[in-house]
């Protein structure tokens, strides 16, 4: 009889012990994340324009590499090039290129700053920007990001980003006037905070070159 009691109270202590187990968050997120300090990867994106009756797609590859570069290259169906460097935003399209300021361009640097702070585990930049909710396990999570300015709201709804592990696998952002993107993502290439990666060293000259 007492050995009996003793195994339901170790019992009941297990399952206290797993209730008060906090859930996953963004603090751990994000700290799972930042090791991983450069990456590259393929992207599928569909667009859906309130005003058209159909779907654009796109497709192209990604790179970002901590602290603060992120690349993004069209291939299909025209060549395009946006790299951005702490607030610099360079936008190439053929041999045409401009640069500017990131935030000279709210709604676009929202989009930005949601997919590259993710992609590095910038806690600090998420928060500053952002209300974040984090949700699922660190097996599958998923990061509901929303504005902090109102301005930017009118603008932007929501970017929401799903993962696996340190992998981001799929942006969905959703916009005031009814547009809404999926741009769904294939990892190439991912290595651990200060190790190398040949394929995309540390420096911001690894990122893809501008199309020709």
């Amino acid at each position: 009889m007492a050995g009996g009691v003793a195994l339901t109270a170790a019992a009941l202590g297990g399952l206290r012990s797993a209730w008060a187990q906090p859930g996953f968050d963004l603090e751990q997120l994000m700290r799972a994340l930042a090791q991983v300090r450069a990456g590259e990867a393929t992207f599928t994106e569909k667009r859906t324009v309130a005003m058209l009756e159909r779907t654009l797609e796109s497709s192209g590859r990604l790179s970002f590499e901590a602290p603060d570069t992120f690349v993004r290259e069209t291939l299909k169906p025209r060549r395009e090039r946006v790299a951005v460097v702490g607030n610099t935003m360079t936008m190439s399209l053929g041999q045409r290129s401009r640069t500017m300021p990131l935030d000279s361009v709210p709604e676009a640097a929202v989009i930005m700053e949601a997919i590259r702070g993710t992609l590095t585990g910038n806690r600090d930049a998420i928060e500053r920007h952002f209300s974040a909710t984090v949700s699922g396990t660190a097996q599958r999570w998923l990061l509901e990001l929303v504005p902090r300015e109102p301005r930017l709201r009118e603008q932007v709804i929501s970017v929401r980003v799903a993962g696996q592990q340190a992998l981001v696998r799929e942006v969905t952002v959703a916009l005031a006037d009814g547009d809404r993107s999926v741009m769904s993502i294939e990892p190439a290439t991912a290595a651990p905070r200060g190790a190398s990666n040949p394929a995309n060293p540390a420096n911001p000259a690894s990122a893809p070159s501008a199309p020709s």
